[in-house]
């Protein structure tokens, strides 16, 4: 959950450019922004800053900052490299994760049960993050623990909560949870990696069929502009 207002600005402008709300090629403009959400425009900047560590927007001479149009191939190519070194995390954790390690992701998972159950998207996406790290942490790999959260903040964007929305996609994630986890619990790192590399695949078919879906304005996966705003905010 974002917690500075910059991180706020950040991720809702972010969950606006991943549902087409603000399209390809839009400027983003430091005191319009700074107007809509009451702020300073120091804020702002740091929150423009984010966003293109993410690759969503790219900053041009002058200080223009553009939308930018991020295709079906590269999301494609982003979600292959997370599954790949998610699904190595998964391995080494099977492998290494201690007894304290297995009870904590074990708690999470149980925690996040009701969250699911109760469909509350803000819950279950917190949980979800802290699943993840924690098979992160459980690889005893600095390394490949560095790399691996640097990639996730890249693809932070695409795994804003509106994505929990689609395709019942919450209660599938929580499904695959499960699977990842029992590998994990039964020490089994083959099986963990195979459950971890089908899981992102799962999540990379949602958030690439919902990104092209909004790029036409077609389909029941678009979120109108006015529940993203709320979403932003929130």
């Amino acid at each position: 959950m974002p917690s500075t207002i910059s991180e706020q600005i950040s991720q809702g402008l972010a969950d606006r450019i991943v549902s087409g709300v603000i399209r390809p090629g839009e400027k983003l403009e430091e005191q319009v922004i700074a107007d809509e959400f009451k702020v300073s425009r120091t804020p702002v900047r740091d929150a423009l800053r984010q966003l293109a560590a993410t690759g969503l927007v790219e900053v041009r001479p002058h200080k223009c900052v553009k939308v930018v149009d991020i295709g079906e191939d590269l999301l494609h190519d982003m979600f292959e490299t997370m599954g790949e070194l998610e699904a190595l995390c998964a391995k080494l954790s099977a492998q290494r994760m201690n007894a304290v390690e297995r009870k904590k992701i074990e708690m999470i998972h149980h925690e996040s049960t009701e969250y699911a159950e109760a469909n509350n998207e803000q819950s279950y996406s917190d949980a979800n993050e802290q699943f993840h790290h924690a098979i992160y942490e459980g690889t005893h790999n600095s390394s490949l623990q560095s790399i691996t959260e640097s990639f996730r903040r890249r693809l932070a964007p695409f795994r804003a909560r509106i994505f929990f929305r689609i395709s019942n996609r919450m209660q599938s994630s929580f499904s695959e949870h499960e699977i990842i986890l029992d590998a994990i619990l039964s020490a089994d790192p083959k099986r963990a990696h195979k459950a971890m590399r089908n899981h992102v695949a799962a999540s990379s078919l949602n958030v690439i069929d919902y990104v092209m879906a909004t790029r036409t304005g077609s389909g029941e996966q678009t979120v109108s502009a006015a529940e993203t705003a709320t979403t932003a905010k929130d």
